[in-house]
């Protein structure tokens, strides 16, 4: 659909543009799963933080242990606090002070999860040029995430 748009120049002169941008059925998928899967991701947070905040779980390191490691390195805090690195904190989902990192996953995997349904509609639409763009950033991004190219205390 196009339509007229009437501006006025930088001189007080009048212009006319048409108008002819729509966005296509993917980016509108797209667009609409980063949306709710975002604020899906810091509502979760929230939660997760009022848990933490309200100790409804146990905590896996207690406060003075943490207080005791904040001015160490990551490696120390690692080590000392026996606490496991890169995905391995998913095994200690269940304690108040490690629920939280699940929204904070999610939301930096959002852009991972709306790639799939993209390379799912370029696929039927047999536009091969952008599902290869799709499936390798999809590749990309999960291969980033899995943690085998770490670097830092990692």
């Amino acid at each position: 659909m196009t339509t007229i748009k009437k501006n006025i120049d930088t001189k007080g002169r009048e212009t006319v543009m048409a108008d002819s941008t729509k966005a296509s059925p993917e980016q509108i998928t797209y667009a609409n799963l980063l949306f709710y899967g975002c604020w899906g991701s810091l509502a979760l947070m929230a939660v997760t933080y009022a848990i933490y905040v309200f100790g409804l779980l146990d905590l896996y390191l207690p406060i003075p242990k943490v207080i005791e490691l904040w001015s160490q390195s990551v490696g120390t805090y690692l080590r000392e606090g026996n606490v496991p690195n890169g995905w391995g904190w998913l095994t200690l989902i269940t304690h108040g002070d490690f629920i939280n990192f699940l929204g904070i996953a999610i939301l930096a995997g959002m852009t991972l999860v709306c790639f799939i349904p993209l390379a799912i509609a370029y696929a039927k639409k047999k536009d091969f040029l952008y599902f290869g763009i799709a499936i390798a950033e999809i590749l990309i991004l999960a291969f980033a995430a899995s943690g085998i190219v770490g670097g830092g205390a990692h």
